[in-house]
């Protein structure tokens, strides 16, 4: 069992950057693929990010690759969704997501979520 918050969404311009960070509880933090997922308003929850227990593999959405990086340090708990050269189409609510075993894109493949954290990018 992990326990996951996020934080650090909020307001930014569109060219703007933002990074959010992933706590997880628990002691198994570094046995995790970890990812990150987004939703907006009417749509349906999408892929962003994923990463490999040993942060040594990672994969992303084409929507966000070249703008995005997700990183993890297995010492504090923590995944990192560094988020530059915003667009408005980049808001929504941003969840990050565990599982045991190999890093997966489908939102079904994850059994642990936090809560969510509102990214919005104004033009």
């Amino acid at each position: 069992q992990v326990q996951l918050v996020e934080s650090g969404g909020g307001l930014v311009q569109a060219g703007g950057s933002l990074r959010l960070s992933c706590a997880a509880s628990g002691r198994t933090f570094s046995s995790y693929a970890m990812a990150w997922f987004r939703q907006a308003p009417g749509k349906e929850r999408e892929f962003v990010a994923a990463i490999g227990w040993s942060g040594d593999s990672t994969v992303y959405a084409d929507s966000v690759k070249g703008r995005f990086t997700i990183s993890r340090d297995n010492a504090k708990n923590t995944v990192y969704l560094q988020m530059n050269s915003l667009k408005p189409e980049d808001t929504a609510v941003y969840y990050c997501a565990a599982r045991g075993g190999i890093m997966r894109k489908a939102f079904a493949d994850y059994p642990y979520w936090g809560q969510g954290t509102q990214v919005t990018v104004s033009s």
